[in-house]
């Protein structure tokens, strides 16, 4: 039987990779870049940016499956960093974007559950402090899984512009095969990694 509390996390799922990716548009729009603006993706209405694959079928077989955690991902926002008025240091800046969005999302998460501690024990209360601390973890999930240096990762994009111009080349050559990597990290135990040695402690330190 499924765990009804899991479908708690389908909100702040939902709201951490919509403002991941808007957060991602909206930077390049003010940097210079129109492409999300000019394809409907400047929205926080989640049906724009949902992947079949990573934003339904993946989290339904977790929930399925009695996984602890909801995991998945929206439709990246299109940005053409050609379009960016200093490419190389605006990409970084974009990139960045979404990592630093989640985090702000788990402190504002972290926020409303200390606020929520304090309200009359209700039939309203626990929900909202189970869905906050998914929120917390969600968030901060994505914030450092998307920092992995590998692209087209958040983290290899803002790798790739601190890189030499030649070296910078050679590396987004592998972009390619990014996701084949990253897969082959997740099997070697990479998300437990992050989850052990960024997600606990943080979550920890937000939520004591």
């Amino acid at each position: 039987m499924i765990d009804p509390n899991i479908f708690l996390m389908v909100i702040p799922f939902l709201v951490a990779v919509v403002f991941h990716e808007v957060s991602h548009g909206y930077v390049a729009y003010k940097l210079g870049d129109n492409t999300a603006k000019f394809a409907g993706r400047l929205t926080l209405n989640p049906i724009a940016h949902i992947d079949p694959l990573g934003t339904i079928i993946l989290p339904a077989v977790l929930i399925i499956a009695h996984s602890p955690i909801l995991f998945g991902w929206a439709k990246p926002v299109p940005v053409n960093f050609f379009n960016l008025r200093n490419p190389k240091r605006d990409s970084a800046i974009v990139a960045a974007a979404g990592p630093i969005t989640n985090i702000l999302l788990a402190i504002a998460f972290a926020v409303i559950y200390r606020i929520a501690l304090f309200l009359p024990n209700g039939f309203i209360t626990q929900p909202v402090v189970l869905t906050c601390l998914y929120g917390v973890q969600l968030n901060l999930i994505f914030a450092f899984f998307n920092l992995i240096p590998i692209l087209p990762l958040d983290g290899g994009r803002i790798l790739a512009s601190l890189l030499p111009p030649k070296w910078a080349y050679s590396f987004s050559r592998l972009e390619p095969y990014g996701m084949y990597i990253v897969i082959a990290l997740l099997f070697l135990g990479i998300f437990d990694f992050i989850y052990t040695f960024f997600v606990l402690p943080l979550s920890t330190i937000l939520l004591s």
